[in-house]
């Protein structure tokens, strides 16, 4: 089989692919033998039908067609890693030669295609990072305590007007054009917690119990979801969250711990915890930034179009324009990122073990509430797994390009991130210790085969001696 590759333009190309007769005889000799199961012909039993016989009643042009097809799709997929393509789509695939007739001729198809764009990255050791510091300050300690005494706290009414961090009771009443729309009772909501209509902690600020106020907003659900209603909402109780003293007697209520001091210097470590995972997130995520700065990453627009009409779909929304505008630029990123993301692995020979794909899989199923052999066995009856190492290898590449970098605090003082992106060695140890165990994996179902063999030989050679001594007690005597 020839292929022959032409750029189209930075993310589509045309592959040309011949293939010689004797290629495509197995896909030949399948048609003849599948029509031949299918035809009734006088004089031939079905599956009997002689292909001189099918080229006769039938006609050559439906078993080429049926060869055609049955084998077009692994030419394609042989040609695309002859190439080294990296597809990002379906292709489009045109038939353009066929064998006239048996035993002569070639099959020659073109199959354009959206592939991954060839991106140059820069030198890693190049790039800094600068995180926040992971000095915890009495601030620090004295909001995580302030939060946990929120926990603890018991609700109060209280005369006066209500503030940011209240807690009312409202009743709700929607109209558009002077009729009503929508209305609702006895709701409590936390006033700065802005998940209920735009513009009703505004409204709320400075409302006593029994005060009505209107405001205009957009209806955030129901048939009227977006359109713009006048909105009276009344205010019946206003409460505060009255917190417990932060004392010993507190310490011990909510913690482990006797005294306040105890408690603090918990909360002080956990603090110090939470920042130093924070420094991993925010190096990972200001390398991937200015990655993505230093590169310019043509998308396919092709797989942008196909991954924004799925999306909008599934939702209902296809003559939705202005989501569609949104949903377009998440998916451009969404693309370039992974664009990004699968250059980095092959340049850093990113390998994903089966302990961390495992993991990861099992991670995964508790996000869909499946069991994990049942998640995993989804997966593979659909084909995903591929999908889900390259999710795995994209991750841990940007782990494996931070250990090339320079991260440093604020204070000018440099970070250690081993914890959380490993290091060389030590994932060089455990892919080493890897392959051992598959090697012994393998070496003990050779022996196992082996002395399985012996076994089976053992027995036949058995049967054959009590086979022997069988035929000469039934020889005849002299």
């Amino acid at each position: 089989m020839k292929s022959a590759v032409e750029t189209l333009d930075p993310t589509k190309v045309k592959l040309t692919v011949e293939v010689e007769y004797d290629e495509l005889k197995p896909s030949i000799d399948h048609a003849y033998k599948h029509i031949a199961e299918q035809v009734n012909i006088p004089g031939f039993r079905k599956g009997k039908v002689p292909p001189r016989i099918i080229d006769q009643r039938v006609g050559w042009g439906a078993v080429i067609e049926h060869a055609v097809n049955d084998g077009l799709s692994g030419f394609y997929r042989q040609a695309v890693t002859t190439e080294s393509l990296r597809p990002l789509g379906q292709p489009e695939v045109e038939v353009t030669e066929i064998p006239a007739k048996a035993g002569e001729g070639q099959l020659v198809f073109t199959a354009e295609v959206e592939v991954r764009p060839e991106i140059e990255l820069p030198d890693l050791s190049s790039i800094d990072l600068v995180v926040d510091s992971t000095e915890v300050t009495d601030e620090d300690v004295t909001e995580r305590l302030d939060a946990l005494r929120e926990r603890f706290g018991t609700l109060v009414g209280v005369d006066r007007p209500a503030a940011e961090g209240d807690y009312v009771v409202i009743d709700l009443k929607a109209t558009i054009g002077g009729e009503e729309v929508d209305s609702v009772s006895g709701v409590s909501y936390q006033i700065g917690s802005g998940n209920m209509l735009e513009g009703l902690d505004e409204a709320l600020t400075g409302l006593s119990a029994g005060e009505t106020t209107t405001f205009s907003a957009p209806l955030a659900g129901g048939e009227h979801e977006g359109e713009e209603a006048e909105v009276t909402v009344t205010v019946t109780t206003v409460k505060e969250r009255d917190l417990p003293e932060a004392d010993d007697d507190f310490a011990q209520l909510a913690s482990e711990f006797d005294t306040l001091e105890e408690l603090k210097a918990d909360l002080r470590e956990q603090v110090a915890s939470i920042k130093t995972s924070n420094q991993a997130v925010a190096a990972r995520d200001q390398l991937l930034e200015k990655l993505l700065e230093a590169v310019e990453i043509p998308v396919p627009q092709g797989a942008v179009e196909a991954e924004v009409h799925r999306h909008l779909e599934s939702e209902g929304r296809l003559e939705d324009d202005e989501h569609r505008a949104e949903v377009t630029e998440d998916a451009t990123k969404a693309l370039q990122n992974q664009i990004l993301l699968d250059t980095l692995a092959e340049k850093l020979q990113v390998q994903v073990g089966q302990g961390e794909l495992v993991e990861y899989l099992v991670q995964a199923s508790r996000q869909y509430g499946m069991e994990p052999q049942q998640f995993i066995q989804t997966l593979d009856q659909g084909g995903q797994i591929p999908a889900m190492v390259g999710e795995v290898a994209r991750s841990k590449a940007l782990a494996v390009a931070l250990r090339q970098v320079e991260v440093k605090d604020t204070d000018g003082n440099a970070v250690d991130l081993t914890e959380f992106i490993g290091r060389d060695e030590d994932e060089q140890a455990a892919a080493d210790a890897e392959a051992g165990d598959s090697a012994e994996s393998a070496e003990s179902a050779e022996s196992a085969e082996s002395a399985e063999s012996a076994e089976s030989a053992e027995s036949a050679e058995s049967a054959e001696s009590a086979e022997s001594a069988e035929s000469a007690d039934e020889a005849p005597k002299a």
